[in-house]
């Protein structure tokens, strides 16, 4: 056996400074501060908190866009000094390399770091300040998906204007959250950057890199040009957005457009990635789903025709006191609160939330700007009655209409879900999280639902749609009877107003050819009335849109 004995230089003993420096510059290569400081005189430890002192490495860190540390060999202590050669990778400025320069106090085996505001980092001196001086290079082009500019130059022009109005977004200064990760790319601090639409979505590849000099003190460390970025072609679909932005008109609401085997997003009109809102019985996909793969209802299963259901003692009631049952197919078609439920109660709050998450809420879609679509924590529901009204789209279910759009891609997909994407042509991901046999099963009801239930509004002659509708209480779900209290400190009984559509949002999810889906829609519009009457035609016109687009 061969064995291999490292000496230091001096033969014996390693001296205290050279350990103490190594250790330092190797827990400042992985960023743990707390080690660094651990290494510093107490004169300096007592000066700076363990956050002050990570602080002043980290603001080092962003000004001169760093994303790696490392480090050569110790010097050996020569007049009282190690110098120690580093090298820092950054975003703007290209390799950074310079030494850093550590003196000692302290007796023995106890030396420690004389530890000075410079050391933040290499190559700066004593009373020098790291500083920078940057400018970004002209802002790229965004693309519809056929080529088109939808935003171009520094005037952000397009021939498509009544497009780009609807899509492509603000520039302006950037909000204060946004401060840390512009200030880690090298962003100048006057800069104004996409604030909303697809300026957002692709800021930093529209910005490019920017350019311009790291300074110590008066003392260039580096030097580097601005590259602009490449033009970023979108799935943006101009005839689809306009088709989107048309049938949604002047209401408030949101329209949502997607491939459902690319995740491409040909269509987002109104607040369609932004506006969370109760769901309502579009969630009812979700309830069905997990129904179906909890094994506690089937294709044979039914139920009596009534027109409310009883839950821990209130009672929650079928839209507009419908009588309604029979099998399951068709309470789903239509709509029955009160199967779906107590199905939702039976099926529990763990499932009902580990369903959800499959389809993507509580998970971020991965495109700037848009909301996290959201339903509790399981043990943070309730109570049956919470879970049955969380079943329906109701309690504290929050979603996006670009959300329930992909919900019906999902099911599209026979239960792939695609990675939503903004982008033209890339590579398709779809991760299978639901049964197959339960998506199809599924989408058959959904069928079932446009043909002869509550979406008929969204029926397209010789195209099988499958779609559901939702319509969402704003105020209160059940028909608990209100009685008034003569405590003053308690609130009175809310009046009892006539069939007011402000009261509801209109919701419809869906997707065509029912057989070989390529095109999948999500429909909210607030304060509507039923989505059967108002969002189901908005949510037709889409995918007629969509799916002339996808011929």
């Amino acid at each position: 056996m061969l064995v291999v004995v490292l000496l230091s230089r001096g033969g014996g003993s390693e001296p205290a400074e050279r350990r103490a420096a190594e250790r330092f510059v190797a827990a400042w290569a992985r960023d743990d501060y707390a080690a660094m400081r651990a290494e510093v005189i107490e004169k300096d430890r007592r000066a700076m908190s363990v956050g002050q002192f990570a602080d002043a490495y980290r603001r080092a860190r962003a000004t001169a866009t760093a994303t790696a540390v490392t480090h050569g060999e110790v010097s050996e202590l020569r007049e009282g000094v190690v110098s120690v050669p580093m090298v820092v990778t950054t975003r703007v400025f290209g390799t950074v390399r310079a030494p850093v320069r550590l003196t000692f106090a302290g007796d023995g085996e106890e030396k420690q770091i004389n530890w000075k505001p410079n050391l933040v980092f290499p190559g700066v001196k004593p009373g020098e300040q790291l500083e920078r001086q940057t400018t970004l290079p002209r802002r790229a082009d965004i693309l519809a998906r056929d080529g088109t500019p939808l935003a171009q130059g520094d005037e952000r022009s397009s021939p498509l204007a009544d497009v780009a109005d609807s899509i492509v977004g603000e520039l302006g200064p950037p909000p204060p959250e946004r401060d840390d990760r512009l200030r880690e790319l090298g962003y100048p601090d006057d800069v104004t950057v996409g604030t909303s639409g697809l300026e957002r979505v692709f800021e930093e590849r529209l910005a490019g890199t920017p350019g311009g000099q790291l300074r110590a003190g008066s003392r260039v460390l580096a030097l580097t040009l601005p590259r602009p970025g490449e033009p970023v072609r979108s799935s943006i679909d101009p005839d689809v957005q306009r088709a989107a932005v048309a049938a949604k008109g002047e209401r408030v609401g949101g329209v949502a457009v997607v491939r459902p085997r690319t995740g491409e997003i040909l269509a987002l009109a109104g607040i369609a990635f932004s506006g969370l809102q109760p769901p309502g019985s579009t969630f009812k996909i979700v309830t069905l789903t997990g129904v179906l793969e909890a094994k506690i209802a089937g294709p044979r299963s039914t139920y009596p025709v009534q027109t409310k259901t009883t839950i821990e003692g209130v009672d929650l009631e079928n839209a507009n006191g419908e009588a309604c049952g029979g099998t399951l197919r068709d309470s789903f078609a239509h709509s029955c609160n009160s199967v779906f439920a107590p199905l939702g109660a039976r099926l529990g709050a763990a499932r009902l939330v580990e369903t959800a998450e499959q389809f993507g809420f509580n998970k971020e879609i991965g495109i700037a700007g848009a909301a996290t679509s959201t339903i509790p924590p399981a043990s943070e529901i309730g109570d049956d009655l919470a879970v049955g009204s969380s079943a329906i789209g109701q309690g504290r279910v929050q979603a996006t209409a670009l959300q329930m759009a992909w919900v019906a891609a999902t099911i599209a997909g026979r239960g792939r879900r695609p990675r939503l994407t903004l982008e033209r042509d890339l590579a398709p991901q779809r991760a299978q999280v639901i049964d197959a046999d339960v998506a199809r099963l599924v989408g058959r009801m959904m069928e079932a639902v446009v043909r002869q239930g509550t979406g008929t509004a969204a029926a397209i002659s010789g195209v099988r749609v499958a779609g559901k509708t939702g319509t969402a209480e704003l105020r209160d779900t059940s028909t608990a009877e209100c009685v008034p209290s003569p405590d003053p400190a308690v609130p009175p009984c809310p009046p009892v107003l006539p069939d007011d559509p402000t009261d509801t949002d209109a919701w419809f999810a869906a997707y065509a050819p029912a057989a070989n889906p390529r095109v999948a829609v999500g429909v909210l519009l607030v304060q509507s009335g039923v989505g059967g009457d108002t969002a189901a035609p908005v949510a037709k016109q889409a995918l007629l849109a969509g799916l002339k687009a996808t011929r």
